[in-house]
Formats: C-alpha cells, sequence, structure tokens
C-alpha cells in the first residue's frame, strides 16, 4: 500500500504547500472522490501544522494519506523516525479531544501493528491533533503491546509533544529503516463484516487476504472457484464445487467473493439467520453511509444475502429456474435429509436433492459451491455429505469437484463418497487448511481440537511448542469483563457468549435465552457500539451458538455453563440439560457430539483472544456445585490455559527486554 504524498521532513519543509495539495487532489480524483474544497482546506492546514513542528535536519519520513483497506480508511499522516512510528489524525478546527476521535487513531495503530509486516519491532505512537484544542495533558507513554497510549496536541503544541515523545524514546539497536517500512506488505485479515461491506464495493479477495492465508491456500481456493464458474459458463455444464475447511479458514470470505464477483447473478445462501440479518444490516448500513437511503440500501442487499429456507420456499413451486446461476451453500454438511424436510417444512426430498433440482433448470450452466465446515453440526436432522452423494449419484449430470478426503472420510457426516465417481474430479485447493480467524495464533485450532477430544496433555503440548494459545480463565465474571475491556482498544469489540444450554448461568446474572431469531437483536448486538446497551461491548447480553455462529468478535469472553462437564479421572466430556429444577445427563452419543460441537462455535469466535469465565459456584445450590467448576478448572489448567492476568501497570516485558 502506498502514500498518496511520501517524503523526508526536509521535501515537507521546502516543498510548497501546494503542490503537495496538488499531488494529493490528483490522488483524490484518481479514486473517483469528489474533489471538495473542504478536503483541499484541510490538507493546507495539515501541511502547516507539521511544517511547524518539524525541523529540516529532523531524520523522518513523512506520508500523507496511508491507506488501510480493513478500515476503508486513510491514516491522515504517518511520521517515520528511526526509533518510533507517529501516527497522526488531524482534527482541523476541532476544540475537543472526543473519545470517538481517540478510538479512531488507535485504531489506525492497531491496525498497523497487526497487519502491517514491519510495524512490529518499533514502537507505535497515535496522536490526535485537534488544532484549536486547550492543550492537553499527555503523560509519558507506557508502550503496552507495542502500542502507546493515545496522546494529544493542538496545533501550537503538536512540535512540543513530538520531542517530549523522541526524548523519551531510546535509541534502539536496530533503527527503523523507512524504506523497508514503505515497501513492506499491509496484508489485513478482515472480519465477516468488513470482508462482505469490503467485497461488495468490488474490492477483490487479493486486497485483503492475509499473508498467511495467502501463503496457506485462501487465494488458490478463490481462483478454483472462479476457474470452476467460468468452466460451467463456456462449456455449459452443471457443476457443483466442495468446498472444505477448519473452522476460521475462511470459506465464507471465498463464498462472499465469488457472490458479489458475479455482477447479480449469484447469491449466498444460509440457514445461519443471525448471519443473514447481520451481513445484510451491515452492507445496507454501509452503502447508507454513502448517501443512499437505508430502506433502498436494505432493499438492494437483499437478494445477495439471503435464507436458504427462504430460497426454497419460492423456488419449489416455480417450474421456471431461478434467476441465480451461481449459489453458494453455507455449511452443506448440515443438510437436512427427507425426514426431517418432510416433517419440519412440509417438503418431499432431501435439502440436497431439491438445491440440485433447482439450479438444473438453468438449461445451459449453472454453480453450486457447497461450503462444508468440520466438527460444528449443533442440530438434529442434520444429514451430513452423505445426502449430497446420494442425490449426485441419481443426478449423473452434475459435475463434481472437491477435496480428496471426502472420499471415504470416517467420520460419516463428512464423507461425500465411499469411492470416488467418474463425474467427480478432484482439486485439493479446495481445501483451507490454515486458519486466518485467529489473527495471532496459528496452534488455536488445533488446541481447542486437543481440549474438546479431552486430552490435556496434548493441548499443554501444543503450548509448549508454540509458547502460548490465546486462551486465558478467570473464576471471576467481573475480571472477565474487566479483562475484555482492557483487551479491546480503538474500535475493537468484545462480547460474551454462552451455550444457550448453560441455564443455571442466570445464577451469575447472565441470561443464555439470547434472540437469535430477532432480526434486529441479532444486528443492534454484533453492529453497535457501546453505550448503546443492546450492544455486545455492553458486556451484558451473551450470545449463544445460534447467534454467533458463522460470525467474530475480537475479543470473547466464553462463559462455561453446567452443560458440559469433565468426567472425573476420564477423558470424555459429560453433557447435561437442565430440565425444570435439575440437571439430566445426555446418554445419546450424537447429542453428546451436538455439545461439544457447541463448544467448539463458542471457542472459535475471538479474532485475539478468548477469556473464558468458569464459575465458582455455590454450595447451597445443588444445580451449581462448585466441585465440577473446579474440575473444568483444573483441566483447562492442564491444558495451558493461564489464569488472566490484570492489567500491567509498567511496561510490558517484552519492551522492557527490547528498550534495554
Amino acid at each position: 500500500m502506498r502514500a498518496w504524498w511520501s517524503g523526508s521532513a526536509r521535501a515537507l519543509c521546502d516543498t510548497e504547500p501546494g503542490v503537495i495539495v496538488g499531488a494529493l487532489a490528483q490522488r483524490l480524483v484518481e479514486t473517483h472522490r469528489v474533489n471538495h474544497e473542504e478536503q483541499i482546506r484541510t490538507w493546507r492546514e495539515q501541511i502547516l501544522c507539521l511544517r511547524q513542528a518539524l525541523r529540516h535536519d529532523v531524520e523522518c519520513r513523512v506520508l500523507f494519506e496511508y491507506p488501510l483497506i480493513r478500515l476503508g480508511r486513510r491514516i491522515d499522516a504517518v511520521l517515520l523516525t528511526d526509533r518510533a512510528i507517529f501516527v497522526l489524525e488531524f482534527k482541523v478546527g476541532g476544540q475537543h479531544f472526543t473519545k470517538s476521535d481517540q478510538e479512531q487513531v488507535e485504531d489506525y495503530a492497531l491496525d498497523l501493528f497487526d497487519f502491517h509486516a514491519a510495524s512490529r519491532t518499533h514502537p507505535i505512537i497515535p496522536i490526535l491533533v485537534a488544532t484549536n484544542a486547550s492543550a492537553g495533558v499527555n503523560a509519558l507513554p507506557l508502550l503496552w503491546h507495542h502500542i502507546a497510549p493515545v496522546q494529544v496536541a493542538n496545533g501550537a503544541t503538536l512540535k512540543r509533544v513530538l520531542d517530549e515523545i523522541m526524548d523519551s524514546l531510546p535509541v534502539p539497536s536496530v533503527p527503523l529503516d523507512v524504506d523497508r517500512w514503505a515497501d513492506a506488505p499491509y496484508r489485513p485479515v478482515p472480519t465477516i463484516i468488513e470482508a462482505a461491506t469490503m467485497l461488495y464495493q468490488k474490492h477483490g479477495v487479493a486486497d485483503i487476504a492475509a499473508s498467511r492465508a495467502d501463503i496457506g491456500n485462501l487465494t488458490r481456493t478463490n481462483d478454483a472457484i472462479c476457474r470452476a464458474i467460468a468452466e460451467a459458463m463456456t462449456a455449459h455444464k452443471h457443476v457443483i464445487l466442495f468446498v472444505t475447511g477448519i473452522p476460521g479458514a475462511g470459506k465464507t470470505l471465498c463464498g462472499l467473493n465469488a457472490v458479489f464477483g458475479a455482477e447479480g447473478e449469484a447469491a449466498f445462501l444460509t440457514g445461519n439467520l443471525p448471519l443473514v440479518h447481520v451481513l445484510r444490516e451491515a452492507l445496507a448500513r454501509d452503502a447508507a453511509e454513502g448517501g443512499m437511503s437505508l430502506r433502498m440500501a436494505r432493499h438492494r442487499v437483499e437478494s445477495a444475502v439471503q435464507p436458504l429456507l427462504g430460497f426454497l420456499r419460492d423456488n419449489v413451486p416455480r417450474s421456471e429456474a431461478p434467476h441465480e446461476r451461481v449459489i453458494i451453500f453455507d455449511e452443506a454438511q448440515r443438510a437436512w435429509d427427507a425426514d426431517f424436510g418432510k416433517r419440519k417444512f412440509g417438503l418431499d426430498d432431501s435439502e440436497a436433492s431439491l438445491f440440485l433440482d433447482i439450479m438444473a433448470r438453468h438449461r445451459d450452466w449453472a454453480v453450486i459451491v457447497a461450503l462444508v465446515g468440520s466438527g460444528q453440526e449443533i442440530n438434529t436432522g442434520e444429514a451430513g455429505l452423505a445426502s449430497w452423494g446420494g442425490a449426485l449419484l441419481e443426478r449423473p449430470a452434475w459435475q463434481i469437484w472437491g477435496p480428496s478426503h471426502v472420499i471415504g472420510h470416517r467420520d460419516a457426516a463428512r464423507c461425500l463418497f465411499d469411492a470416488q465417481p467418474s463425474q467427480m474430479s478432484i482439486d485439493q485447493n479446495l481445501h483451507l487448511s490454515v486458519g486466518v480467524r485467529n489473527i495471532n495464533s496459528e496452534s488455536a485450532a488445533a488446541w481447542i481440537d486437543a481440549v474438546l477430544s479431552g486430552d490435556a496433555a496434548a493441548a499443554r503440548k501444543i503450548v509448549r511448542e508454540t509458547g502460548d494459545v490465546p486462551f486465558s480463565m478467570t473464576r471471576s465474571l467481573d475480571e472477565a469483563k474487566a479483562s475484555l475491556r482492557r483487551l479491546a482498544r480503538g474500535t475493537r469489540r468484545a462480547g460474551l457468549v454462552c451455550s444457550a444450554d448453560a441455564k443455571r448461568l442466570r445464577a451469575d446474572g447472565l441470561n443464555a435465552d439470547f434472540p437469535h431469531l430477532d432480526q434486529d437483536a441479532v444486528a443492534n448486538w454484533f453492529l453497535n457500539r457501546w453505550p448503546d446497551v443492546r450492544a455486545s461491548d455492553a458486556l451484558e447480553m451473551p450470545a449463544t451458538q445460534y447467534a454467533c455462529q458463522g460470525l467474530e468478535l475480537d475479543y470473547v469472553g466464553l462463559c462455561w455453563g453446567g452443560d458440559l462437564l469433565r468426567k472425573p479421572g476420564q477423558q470424555e466430556w459429560r453433557a447435561r440439560k437442565f430440565k425444570g429444577t435439575k440437571w439430566q445427563d445426555v446418554r445419546r452419543q450424537e447429542a453428546i457430539t451436538w455439545q461439544i460441537n457447541t463448544y467448539r462455535v463458542l471457542l472459535t469466535r475471538a479474532r485475539y483472544h478468548t477469556v473464558i469465565y468458569i464459575p465458582q459456584g455455590d454450595q447451597s445450590d445443588i444445580t451449581r456445585d462448585p466441585i465440577i467448576f473446579d474440575q473444568v478448572a483444573a483441566f483447562f489448567l492442564a491444558s495451558g490455559a493461564h489464569y488472566e492476568q490484570p492489567a500491567p501497570d509498567m511496561l510490558s516485558q517484552a519492551v522492557q527486554a527490547r528498550l534495554v
């Protein structure tokens, strides 16, 4: 990513402001934005302010308008010195240092640290410059996680603030390489909501793929999907692709890219209604910010993201082909069988058969992209991939693409065929094996697998070999909330989650009955911000697995219920349901698996870190026996999860070591 203007401090001071403004204005026109006079005046003020703050002899590179794709914004100015990276947000004419403005510049700093390859070894100092504000008071920055608290300055005090910070920073043993920084890749990992918004605006998946995912196969998987669609169209074929992957590997991202790259002839279909509600509302709100009415924006995005059942009910009675030639079937392994469909919805065939027949109405070509998750089956009636395999064997006109492991898979839910049929082609690029949801850890998925398999030794080995996993534990709900508020800096999102069967969390003041079918409640929880008490940031209402599956937060507080416990002295988990006034053990193995998968969903919602809150219990309450919670806590400790630490009052040990 390139800044709109870049030069040394000397070049900034020696170049006429009009020349710099002209270069910035040219980029403004090139990006198809309106050339507002207000923006021109703002740039002139910023340039004059920085010319007064920087001397000719300062060794510094100045970058104006540095783009951050993930946030859909540009940093006003970045100052690169040998000791630190300064991120400046100007509020020209601003008379106050508002909380939202401080969060904005802090978010820019966090974004650089997380996703810019050359911004992780030097301090990052966010500074809010409100040019007409009263002089603010700054403590010298404490570099927690390498990112200082937001510093504030007005037009007159910016020079002093910069000088004081520079004087307080030691000269590093390896100075920041300015040229390397400017050329280093910026590869963000967007949230599902951010990715949907960016793709809807016609950014490509390559623009927003993480370097780790790109080296893995996110881009290759996307290319394979695009090739299949192109081949189906040119060769007049009916093609179904099975895209598999571990939780958080980017299946939804690939599906959304296929939809928004198809120019109106594709739809993302999911049985996950909260995902529909949140994506639709996020896209509509973003479009409304561009000037469209919110009502019109909501209408326009309805066809792009649709409920599976709504698509079926609309098309089953018809004889003509649907408008969509490409459909993305989310969580295809959860397609229901014929018995469940008849009993629940009054339909006469399996979900897989119905969709194949509907799309086959297109005489020339059609594509189904079936996204296949693993270990997240949480409902009855889910037939697994075998239902797709059986339906396809009865419909040999369909060409099949997929990775090899869907053939003869040991898990019947993920076994498409026992043997490869003649109409199937193998493409290993259709499997996503690299988790990208958790930004700071590639070992999170393996650790979760070990934990939910009950293998504490294997989980602890992962921690020992990788150094850490993004999970901590606390026995205090207040401490869990305090940790989440401390961790979620800038505009990072935090929220509580719990199992829908964790009914006795009510005694801790938590309600496990999140209204996941209420589209306003779900959209407000994921999209609104504190101080809106309906938002996840309020840390009041935990979302259940039904509300958060397929979505994500930056930081998660997982509230462990009494519905999944340890069997003393054994490796297996014990599942329970609360009925009336007491707990009842779950005996059926399939139901136990669903309960374990519920916690797999909850453990994989965080992009950065999960704080696991395990209640203390109450000796006087037989439904909240302290012993059972102590056993769960002991298991997590044995698995390598550490107790959540209070906020540091001084420099982190890593930063101290580097500064010394």
